[in-house]
């Protein structure tokens, strides 16, 4: 059937493709479908806007479900998947299928004369790079790209799809991946870290100042993957974690295009830094020019106060 496709593996993500899947239905008069592996996950899309609602059952990885999402989407005017790793592997599978075009890291769409447009960020955030489409088109979204929707009322019926596995590959067992389990991104406040520490135990400064403001720590890609003082988690820039907190709290970090295209979205942002010609104040709402092994322990008190 003719209609806008929507499906991530990431339950939050299938929400948030919601949003602009639902501008698409506007635009284009077609039905709205998303496509779901949770089945806790379908009750809750089926109340958000969406005009079908498909939960596809069966084992292995997210991308051997290419294949059924193809075939589902077939006639399809536009199809939207999340854009983690998996999701681009299974877009790129769906796409080709399709001989559709497809356009990556998507953070506008609209159509226009029968074309999809989208814009994405090129080159660390220096440029924007516009893409037009013919449809039918298939389009990866990153992560918090969206809100998702509100509630819409009346919740629709939720199909089940039986979805073969892929039968060349065979799972024997899975564990999950080490690490601290934190989801920085679903922070409403952060405080970032940067090379202005002279030492691992100096974070504690930063440390203490989240604790005052009930806020999770973040990091530069130099503190997780240089020198390895905080867990790759936490490390927002462009090959890490894109947030949207409510107050981005950035201390001895200088504030390079790389690590600002992951945070130049929060709704205010803070720095502190010894320079006064760092990067980073040309994106800050505040700015305090001065040692942070003063300011970060003022601040803390302050806020204890």
């Amino acid at each position: 059937m003719a209609g806008i496709f929507v499906f991530s593996e990431d339950p939050a993500l299938t929400r948030q493709l919601l949003t602009p899947g639902l501008e698409l239905k506007r635009a284009l008069a077609q039905p709205l479908v998303a496509l779901t592996r949770s089945s806790a996950e379908a009750g809750a899309l089926a109340g958000l806007g969406a005009d079908r609602v498909v939960l596809l059952r069966g084992a292995g990885a997210p991308e051997a479900l290419a294949p059924a999402v193809a075939a589902l989407a077939s006639a399809a005017s536009v199809v939207l998947v999340g854009g983690t790793l998996r999701g681009k592997h299974l877009a790129a599978h769906v796409a080709a299928t399709l001989g559709a075009g497809l356009s990556t890291d998507a953070r506008t769409l609209r159509v226009a004369e029968g074309r999809l447009e989208t814009t994405r960020i090129l080159y660390g955030g220096l440029a924007v790079g516009e893409e037009s489409l013919a449809l039918p088109a298939v389009a990866t979204v990153p992560p918090r790209t969206f809100p998702a929707p509100a509630p819409a009322g009346a919740a629709v019926p939720v199909e089940t799809l039986d979805v073969a596995p892929d039968a060349r590959v065979e799972v024997l067992s899975t564990q999950p991946a080490a690490g601290e389990g934190v989801d920085i991104g679903a922070a409403t406040r952060l405080v970032a870290v940067g090379r202005g520490f002279n030492a691992r135990a100096d974070l504690d400064l930063a440390v203490d100042l989240a604790g005052a403001l009930q806020a999770e720590l973040a990091c530069t890609r130099g503190i997780a993957e240089d020198e390895h003082w905080l867990p790759v988690e936490r490390y927002i820039g462009i090959s890490g974690q894109t947030v949207k907190p409510e107050l981005y709290v950035a201390a001895g970090l200088s504030g390079q295009v790389q690590h600002m295209v992951g945070c130049r979205e929060a709704k205010v942002i803070v720095a502190i830094n010894k320079d006064e010609r760092a990067p980073i104040f040309e994106a800050a709402d505040f700015g305090i020019v001065g040692d942070l092994y003063t300011v970060l322990p003022l601040l803390t008190a302050a806020l204890k106060d």
